[in-house]
C-alpha cells in the first residue's frame, strides 16, 4: 500500500512541477497570438460592422496614424459606426470620413433588390452572395448601378455586368469588379 501511495505522490509531484514549469515559461512564438497590423485591424472593424451588406461598399487607406474611409452606404448609421470603431483602434490618431450616404429612394431600393436577384440567378454567380461578407457589392445611386468587389475571373465580371444591365430601370452600369489575380 505504501508503494502505491509513493508512486501516486511521485506522479502528482511530477505533474505539478510540470504544470508550474509550463505556466512560468514564456509562450513560444508559434503559440503567441499574432499582433495584427493597423490596416488589418481597420479591415476587421469594417467587415464586422452590423448592418453593412451587399448594398454597401467600404474602403480605407492608412497613412501613418491617419485612416481615410471611403465608399458608399445605404444607412447613415453605418458611416458613423465605421468612423467610431476605427477611431478607437490603437495607433489611429485621425479618421477622415469620406463615406457617402446614398439618398433614400424606393426606386433605388427596387433596383438594388432586382440587381442582386438578377446577378445571383445568372450563370452560377449566386456563390458571390453567400456568407456574411459577399464578394460582389451592388451600389445604386439615382438609378445608376456600380458593381464593386472581387470575382474569380473576368468572365464572371462580364456576366455580372450583363445581368445588371438587364434590370429594368437601370440607367447605367459601372463594372469595378476585380479578379482574384488583380486583387493580390
Amino acid at each position: 500500500m505504501n508503494i502505491l501511495k509513493n508512486k501516486l505522490f511521485a506522479f502528482f509531484a511530477v505533474l505539478m512541477f510540470s504544470a508550474l514549469f509550463v505556466i512560468g515559461s514564456p509562450i513560444s512564438t508559434n503559440a503567441q497570438k499574432r499582433v495584427k497590423s493597423l490596416p488589418e485591424q481597420v479591415r476587421h472593424e469594417l467587415i464586422t460592422l452590423p448592418y453593412v451588406g451587399v448594398y454597401d461598399n467600404l474602403a480605407y487607406k492608412v497613412e501613418g496614424g491617419t485612416v481615410t474611409l471611403y465608399g458608399s452606404v445605404v444607412r447613415p448609421l453605418s458611416s458613423s459606426d465605421a468612423e467610431r470603431r476605427v477611431s478607437k483602434l490603437d495607433g489611429v490618431t485621425n479618421v477622415v470620413n469620406n463615406i457617402e450616404v446614398l439618398p433614400l429612394s424606393p426606386f433605388d431600393d427596387q433596383i438594388r433588390y432586382s440587381t442582386v436577384r438578377a446577378i445571383s440567378n445568372y450563370g452560377g454567380l449566386y456563390r458571390y452572395f453567400l456568407g456574411t461578407n459577399p464578394s460582389i457589392r451592388v451600389i445604386v445611386k439615382n438609378g445608376h448601378v456600380t458593381l464593386e468587389g472581387v470575382v474569380a475571373n473576368s468572365g464572371d465580371a462580364r456576366l455580372a455586368s450583363i445581368a445588371a444591365n438587364g434590370v429594368p430601370g437601370v440607367f447605367s452600369v459601372t463594372n469595378n469588379l476585380r479578379t482574384d489575380r488583380e486583387s493580390r
